[in-house]
């Protein structure tokens, strides 16, 4: 009888963590929701969003290329990324595809294992929020 009684109250405990967030089953803190203001005239680029523990996965930053300057080829890995553009134009050059032109307020997809490039290709300061999030495949 007590065998039976330590296997059931294995099996519930078993079903409560399995239930449970992933951030209450490892026993981390679960992010918090909170404000982050822009400085519309900054005249660098600063992180947003860094990762756990502030968040699940997602990382974001704000990004301010002068005209003329790009950040270089990267690869979004195993993420997938939006550009959303606040001021200024440029364009999003996919490696060995297409060239996604930006212009303020849109908001151009990478896809994730996608190699490619941001260009300020205007005459003002481009503004833009990069976000990237873990992609679940």
């Amino acid at each position: 009888m007590n065998l039976l009684r330590s296997l059931f109250i294995l099996l519930f405990a078993a079903m409560v963590v399995s239930v449970l967030p992933v951030s209450a089953q490892s026993g981390k803190k679960r992010p918090e929701p909170r404000l982050i203001q822009l400085d519309p005239s900054a005249s660098d680029s600063m992180d947003l969003f860094t990762g756990p523990p502030g968040t699940v996965t997602m990382r974001s930053g704000y990004m301010v290329l002068a005209p003329g300057k790009s950040v270089g080829k990267h690869s979004t890995r195993t993420y997938e990324e939006a550009v959303i553009v606040l001021a200024g134009s440029g364009e999003m050059k996919i490696a060995g595809g297409a060239t996604i032109k930006l212009k303020p307020y849109s908001i151009a997809y990478c896809p994730p294992a996608t190699e490619h490039d941001v260009v300020n290709t205007g005459t003002e300061t481009l503004r833009y929020i990069w976000l990237v999030a873990k992609a679940s495949r």
